[in-house]
């Protein structure tokens, strides 16, 4: 038996890891980022093969992991969580700087960040892991918390995205029987769901301009499940 719930209490940080260069740049929200080795320092990160991103950091060969405070907006973490490069400029208006690799890294609500060079690649299924090389570091914010997946979770009300190593399908959740009390909606674009027993507010007392929590999208892109 495999309890669900069991592998949401395996600690995760938030993170963009970006690839590419000054020309054509991408990045995606992960929670698959850690350290390996300390002399040389070496990192490794998770990307979903179907992830544009994938292909941009073997293109490249380099990639860059923006540390997330703990309060990002959630206009960042849809952008970068909940959208595709293939047909979204991802890095268009947003705060960059180009490392040693030529690779964009993102500022905003970043606390810190790395630099990795690709040193090797696996292939783990639907997966490719990628271990880099540390080229640089830096902190650029000494007294703001690092954003956490278990916050994102349990307070931002935050899910996962499909291509997530961490994605869980909702079917395999055990339902529980509210007697029709309480419902849910799901949000169209990103996959949330607004669970009426926990917020404690019914979804049509919502004020018009409410928002989801995570991607942003409008309270009408929202249906029943």
């Amino acid at each position: 038996m495999i309890d669900i719930e069991a592998l949401f209490r395996i600690t995760y940080g938030l993170f963009i890891v970006s690839s590419g260069d000054r020309n054509r740049g991408n990045g995606f929200i992960s929670n698959t980022v850690f350290q390996v080795t300390a002399d040389p320092p070496q990192f490794v990160i998770c990307c979903n093969k179907d992830n544009f991103t994938a292909g941009v950091i073997e293109k490249s060969g380099s990639f860059s992991v923006s540390v997330l405070e703990k309060e990002t907006p959630s206009e960042i973490m849809g952008r970068f969580g909940f959208k595709s490069g293939r047909n979204t400029d991802k890095m268009e208006g947003m705060s960059i700087r180009y490392g040693e690799t030529g690779v964009p890294i993102v500022l905003n609500s970043s606390i810190a960040f790395l630099e990795c060079r690709v040193v090797q690649t696996f292939d783990v299924g639907t997966h490719l892991m990628f271990v880099g090389k540390l080229v640089q570091a830096e902190l650029l914010e000494s007294y703001k918390e690092p954003h956490s997946y278990m916050y994102y979770r349990q307070v931002k009300k935050g899910v996962a995205p499909k291509n997530a190593p961490t994605y869980i399908d909702k079917s395999k959740l055990e339902a529980v029987n509210t007697a029709g009390k309480f419902k849910k909606y799901r949000c169209g674009e990103c996959g949330y769901i607004y669970d009426e027993e926990k917020e404690k507010v019914k979804f049509t007392e919502l004020p018009g301009n409410w928002i989801c929590p995570v991607c942003g999208s409008k309270k009408s892109v929202f249906t029943e499940v």
